[in-house]
């Protein structure tokens, strides 16, 4: 009997609505029951982490001169407080919606059956209480505060406009470097904040991964002849999109660490390859890699499919052919517009789709998807290398 998604048996999904944080916005009318006020939360979020840098530099003197890196010439700090910070926050809306639609699909396509309902409903509740521990987030803002600084600046592995000179946020004096009013401001509130958002998301997939994971060890009902060659589970590969907007928000971040060595430091792109395969690598594990749990799955599907239906398509050939070949057919039925063609073609069908299952729920399409929509913050970058007019007339030639 096929089960319907119903809201009163299976409580919402929703990894962004839950947590200290969600409750604080919630009271400061910064967002909604169900993530309404979307441009109001970027705009404050942004603003409160950029604006203070701005004005500060400007009463220092140091917000386009006056030091070896002023304020608006510091590309990492411009795209990440106007560019990923943004990104971050408008990503909760999409993946709420969406994935909730996915979780409600394995119902709706009889993969959670009546019989493991509850158990599904068990999972659910569990991912939820994770997303709503007030411990995790507060783990979060105690190690953004007590580590955060140092841990970034070491895992960026890649020298920095301003280290050991005079900046918009550094100021040297006899008893060395100092950090300047707006320095403050950067190190105890705009990157403490964007670190937090940042650190959340992957707790986030961490708790959609760990869904999953869950998930993959009830007793699902997959069917092996189904036409998507994933057991029925390629919803779940085409659900990868729904994190676009973080892996555009990791481009970014990336992005606006490149830029400063190249554009001020003599560096070129073509340096931090290692660094962009690294960070292509990291967005697909944290995107695609949550769903390798049903493998083993798809797999044992595939085994069971071609096994089982090797055996109805044995019987099936072997009646086939004592009826049309050995002559074992009634004299008045005609070849002519018999069914059993037809039949042994879906027959074979069926069984090449069994054949054709991945061991992945998601097929190569998607894998280029997220890495083109990680890699467009960085094209900038690719002027850099090749002059405007050029790459244009490159473009044309290959498509003409």
């Amino acid at each position: 009997m096929k089960n319907n998604f119903n809201t009163e048996e299976t409580p919402d999904f929703s990894l962004v609505l839950g947590g200290p944080l969600f409750q604080l916005l919630l009271r400061s009318h910064l967002t909604a029951p169900a993530l309404e006020l979307m441009n109001r939360r970027i705009i404050f979020i942004s603003l409160f982490a950029w604006l203070p840098l701005i004005l500060l530099t400007l009463i220092e003197g140091k917000i386009l001169s006056g030091v070896e890196l002023p304020f608006l010439y510091d590309i990492e700090t411009q795209v990440r407080f106007l560019l990923a910070l943004p990104l971050l926050i408008g990503a909760e809306l999409l993946v709420h919606r969406r994935l909730r639609i996915v979780v409600g699909q394995f119902i709706e396509r009889d993969i959670i059956t009546e019989k493991v309902l509850p158990k599904f409903n068990e999972v659910i509740e569990k991912a939820m209480k994770l997303r709503n521990s007030a411990a995790a987030e507060l783990i979060l803002f105690i190690f953004v505060y007590a580590a955060g600084y140092y841990i970034w600046a070491q895992l960026s592995g890649i020298e920095k406009i301003g280290a050991g000179a005079e900046t918009w946020y550094t100021t040297r004096t006899a008893d060395g470097t100092k950090l300047t009013l707006a320095g403050y401001w950067y190190v105890f509130f705009s990157r403490p904040v964007f670190q937090f958002l940042l650190l959340r998301w992957f707790f986030r997939l961490f708790i959609w991964a760990r869904f999953l994971w869950q998930t993959s060890k009830l007793e699902l009902n997959l069917i092996p002849t189904h036409p998507d060659r994933a057991a029925g589970l390629g919803f779940l590969g085409m659900s990868s999109a729904v994190f676009m907007p973080l892996l555009l928000a990791f481009g970014a971040i990336v992005s606006g660490l490149l830029a400063n060595p190249i554009f001020f430091s003599g560096a070129k792109l073509l340096d931090f390859k290692m660094e962009i395969i690294g960070m292509l690598l990291l967005s697909l594990f944290f995107v695609l890699g949550p769903l390798l749990v049903f493998t083993p799955l798809l797999m044992q599907a595939k085994r069971k499919g071609l096994r089982e239906y090797g055996i109805i398509a044995s019987r099936y050939v072997g009646e086939f052919d004592n009826k049309w070949v050995r002559g074992g057919a009634p004299a008045d039925e005609q070849f002519i517009g018999s069914g059993d063609i037809q039949s042994l073609a879906d027959l074979a069908n069926s069984f090449q789709v069994i054949r054709e299952i991945k061991p992945f729920p998601f097929n190569k399409d998607t894998v280029v998807l997220l890495i083109v929509i990680t890699l467009i913050p960085i094209l900038p970058l690719v002027l850099t290398m090749i002059p405007l007019e050029e790459l244009v007339m490159k473009l044309l030639q290959t498509v003409f």
